[in-house]
């Protein structure tokens, strides 16, 4: 019998997203897993599969993670990433940190880019890119980064904050166009020194660094703001999800 294949939409590609974890909520003593929906819909409109994944401890389930999925989505949060992490200690605007989480997403991402997995890394999954790849945080932009503007918005996160320059020649370019994107703000830390062979990809007019990306990976892109809260205010959004699901369906066809 002869299949016909004309016409089909491309296949989906699973693409792993970390989610975050509450000890207990208001309503609830139990522990739960928290994902703001905006992820998974961003994915699931770029083309992609979403899979959310449970936190372990165990590198045999990391490694059965990796193996079921093509790329992977590491998200943000109201934490900090323990500064221990790239060789520093805590200094005076440090936020709350949750240590299981970091330790799981570390070992995943670890994982992702020894595989040459595509990774997505955004706002605190960003700065996980850069720890990852030997690279340092301020720990607190408005206390260590002179002249710098405010990074967290009070108003809508579905609205713009400021502008970002994004540089031509790099893969946010290839997502996004090069020039100047209005981009949302919510995070106090910013990259400081950057990882090994990591380069800037934008920039905030202060000069914070709003995106970078690993040339010596397939797909390594790490952006400071949520672009899954700007798909219907600032739609070219959309193409940083879009990219991320065809080098993932690229990366295992």
């Amino acid at each position: 019998m002869i299949h016909k294949t004309h016409g089909q939409a491309p296949r989906r590609p699973n693409i792993g997203i970390t989610p975050d974890f509450s000890a207990s909520r208001p309503d609830s003593v139990f522990p739960s897993y928290e994902l703001r929906a905006a992820y998974p819909e961003a994915v699931l409109r770029a083309g992609g599969l979403p899979l959310v994944l449970p936190y372990s401890d165990d590198a045999a389930c990391v490694e059965a993670y990796l193996d079921r999925i093509s790329g992977l989505m590491v998200t943000g949060g109201a934490f900090d990433i323990p500064p221990e992490a790239y060789g520093e200690t805590a200094r005076e605007g440090l936020g709350p940190m949750k240590p299981s989480r970091t330790a799981f997403e570390t070992a995943l991402m670890r994982g992702a880019l020894k595989r040459n997995m595509p990774v997505l890394g955004i706002c605190g999954g960003m700065q996980l890119l850069n720890v990852v790849l030997g690279g340092t945080l301020f720990q607190d932009i408005g206390l260590e980064v002179p002249g710098a503007n405010s990074h967290q918005q009070t108003h809508d996160r579905t609205q713009p904050q400021h502008p970002v320059d994004v540089r031509d020649g790099t893969q946010l370019a290839e997502a996004l166009g090069r020039g100047q994107l209005m981009v949302n703000s919510t995070h106090h830390q910013a990259v400081s020194k950057l990882g090994e062979q990591v380069v800037v990809s934008a920039t905030a007019p202060d000069g914070v660094v709003e995106a970078i990306e690993s040339p010596q990976h397939v797909f390594a892109l790490g952006v400071q703001w949520h672009p899954e809260l700007l798909l219907q205010t600032i739609p070219l959004s959309a193409g940083i999800f879009r990219l991320l699901v065809q080098k993932s369906r690229e990366h295992r066809r």
